[in-house]
C-alpha cells in the first residue's frame, strides 16, 4: 500500500505520514522544505523499514505541481491513498483591512493547490480504478468567525470540492472523505500570526487542545475502513471546544 501526504514536513501531515508508516504503507511525502523532507525520509526508513519518496515543491505552483507527480517513480505510481494537507491561515483581521498578500496565498494553498494535486493523482488512481481521498478541511469549512473571513471561504470552498469530488469519482471506485478539525496545536497559529509565537501560543492556553497525532489517527482509521464502508465527513474537536469560537478555558 502506498500513500501520498502533503504538507508533510511538521504538524498533521508529519504525524500522518509516521501513523501509516506503522503500519507499513510505503510513502510519498511532499512538502517546500527539502532538508526537512531529506530527514524525515531517513527517520521513516529507519524506524520503520518501509520505501519512502520525497517531492520537494510549492503546491501553489501548477508547473511544480505536474512534474514532481511525473517524476514519481514506477514502483510508487500505485497510489492508494492521498492525503491532501497541506494549508494554511494567514493573518485574523477584518475584511476591510485584509492583506491581499494573506489572501491570496491562502487561496493559492488552501484550494488551488489542493485542486492541482487532486487532478494529478486522481488520474492515476481512474487508471487503477481504486483510490481513497482524504482532505483535511477545518471547523472554519463548517461555520464561519470573526475575522476568518478569507480563511472561512477557502475551507468552506474545500467542503464543497469534497462533496464534487466524491461525485466526480464514485464511477471510478474512489473514495473521498474529509476530516475537519477544530483547534490542533501545532505551527497553525505561528503562519497566521506571522511568526509570532507568543500571540500563537495565547491561542492554546487554559484548555487541552488536539494534537497532530489525533487527527493523523483519525485520518489512517478512514482510510482503512473496509471496501464497502466510506467515511464522508468528520468533524473532530477538543473536548473544551463547542464550535469555532466557544472554547471552555480555565481560569
Amino acid at each position: 500500500m502506498i500513500a501520498l501526504i502533503t504538507g508533510a514536513t511538521s504538524g498533521i501531515g508529519k504525524c500522518t505520514a509516521e501513523e501509516f508508516a506503522k503500519h507499513k504503507y510505503d510513502l510519498i511525502i511532499t512538502g517546500r522544505r527539502e532538508e526537512r523532507l531529506s530527514e524525515f525520509k531517513k527517520s521513516l526508513e529507519i524506524n520503520y523499514k518501509i520505501k519512502v519518496h520525497t517531492a520537494c515543491f510549492d503546491i501553489r505552483k501548477l508547473n511544480e505541481v505536474e512534474k514532481a507527480i511525473s517524476n514519481v517513480p514506477n514502483e510508487f505510481k500505485a497510489i492508494d491513498v492521498l492525503v491532501n494537507n497541506a494549508g494554511l491561515a494567514a493573518g485574523l483581521a477584518p475584511i476591510q483591512d485584509g492583506n491581499i498578500d494573506h489572501w491570496e496565498r491562502m487561496i493559492d494553498t488552501n484550494i488551488k493547490g489542493l485542486l492541482y494535486i487532486t487532478k494529478c493523482v486522481s488520474k492515476l488512481m481512474i487508471e487503477r480504478k481504486k483510490g481513497h481521498i482524504i482532505n483535511v478541511g477545518s471547523i472554519a469549512g463548517k461555520e464561519a468567525y470573526a475575522n476568518g473571513n478569507v480563511y472561512c471561504g477557502t475551507k468552506h470552498a474545500v467542503d464543497a470540492l469534497n462533496k464534487g469530488m466524491r461525485i466526480d469519482l464514485l464511477p471510478h471506485n474512489i473514495k473521498v472523505s474529509a476530516v475537519n478539525p477544530g483547534m490542533v496545536e501545532t505551527e497553525f497559529s505561528i503562519v497566521r500570526f506571522d511568526g509570532d509565537e507568543a500571540r500563537a501560543k495565547k491561542v492554546y492556553e487554559g484548555f487541552e487542545p488536539l494534537q497532530p497525532q489525533d487527527i493523523a489517527e483519525t485520518i489512517y482509521w478512514i482510510a482503512n475502513r473496509p471496501a464497502h464502508v466510506n467515511i464522508n465527513d468528520v468533524i473532530i474537536m477538543p473536548a473544551a471546544q463547542a464550535n469555532s469560537t466557544t472554547v471552555k478555558r480555565n481560569a
